[in-house]
């Protein structure tokens, strides 16, 4: 699983006009799903994003996560970041998931990550319009291998 981890003051997706999720401060989670990747991937990530220390503190250090801070998550399945370009200019997805495997993970996340913190989602396999205000920015890439 590879994530990409935004800081955000605040983040939403709609789906062809609708509104799917939408959060105040916290984490626009950006998910891809490999080939492979079982729940041991899935709970080493989600660990991992809920306790990054990426929130400033009094002293605005970055030394408080987002259980610490009560904050949001919005997470948005995405298989492109499986992208392999090393060949030729157009993206290979060989490495993602198949679509059925990858959407179970998916949304096995949302809800394990429910159980911690305040969870929104997109809507897996739509074209989504994602907006976010960036705070900081603080973007991390986070891979479970």
């Amino acid at each position: 699983m590879k994530a990409v981890v935004q800081r955000v003051r605040s983040a939403s997706c709609s789906v062809e006009g609708r509104e799917t999720g939408r959060i105040g401060p916290g984490l626009l989670v950006f998910l891809g799903v490999a080939q492979g990747d079982t729940e041991k991937e899935l709970d080493y990530l989600l660990a991992k994003i809920l306790n990054l220390r990426i929130f400033p503190d009094d002293e605005h250090k970055m030394n408080l996560s987002l259980l610490d801070k009560g904050y949001g998550m919005l997470v948005i399945s995405q298989f492109t970041l499986l992208a392999d370009c090393r060949k030729g200019n157009r993206p290979n997805f060989m490495f993602a998931a198949p679509p059925d495997e990858a959407n179970r993970l998916y949304e096995e996340f949302l809800a394990r990550a429910a159980k911690h913190a305040q969870t929104e989602r997109g809507e897996f396999g739509a074209m989504m319009d994602i907006l976010a205000e960036n705070d900081g920015p603080v973007t991390i890439i986070i891979e479970s291998k």
